[in-house]
């Protein structure tokens, strides 16, 4: 089952439920929902579309990072999503366990209200074809005790348990740092 633009609408109202503050860093996403409703999940729409993430947190306070390949980065596991997707979460979870090797029923969802939604621009790849866009990540929190099994070589190059306090972007280091260790 696809997910839907109606589905991102009703995790996005819940979010700023919780989240008013954000609405302003937030717009753009806003904005693309209401242009590219049927699209704002393909790939290939470069208005900007949804991707979804997973935010581990282990008791000890670390998160998971992992080096992107494609973007030379260190980021939290995530990506694209597929026409099978059934929500957002889902996805999210699916792409950890594809980055990492994680067995999804190792991990626990906190909440079903994303902890924080990113948006940010992507830069142009030219062996896709794909022009410079924007990445709107709905981020959910899991809990694991378990530790990456095996790595997408394809995607991942590295892995990473970085305590909380070294995230350095806000809101997400803030809210990461105010949930309760267990």
């Amino acid at each position: 089952m696809t997910i839907t633009a109606q589905h991102i609408r009703d995790t996005l109202t819940a979010y700023l439920d919780q989240r008013p503050e954000d609405k302003d860093s937030i717009s753009a996403l806003t904005d693309a929902l209401e242009a590219t409703a049927e699209t704002i999940t393909s790939r290939k729409e470069f208005q900007g579309h949804v991707t979804a993430g997973a935010l581990l947190l282990r008791a000890d306070g670390r998160v998971l990072l992992v080096e992107h390949k494609a973007l030379g980065k260190w980021l939290f596991p995530g990506g694209h999503l597929e026409e099978d997707d059934e929500s957002l979460m889902r996805a999210a979870l699916r792409e950890l366990a594809e980055e990492t090797g994680i067995d999804p029923g190792l991990v626990t969802l906190v909440s079903p209200v994303p902890l924080h939604i990113d948006v940010h621009p992507i830069p142009a790849n030219p062996s896709k074809d794909e022009p410079d866009h924007m990445h709107f990540d709905f981020r959910f929190l899991f809990r694991t005790d378990a530790d990456v099994a095996a790595l997408q070589a394809e995607e991942v190059l590295d892995y990473s348990w970085q305590f909380a306090d070294q995230i350095t972007a806000e809101p997400l280091r803030s809210r990461l740092l105010a949930v309760p260790t267990r």
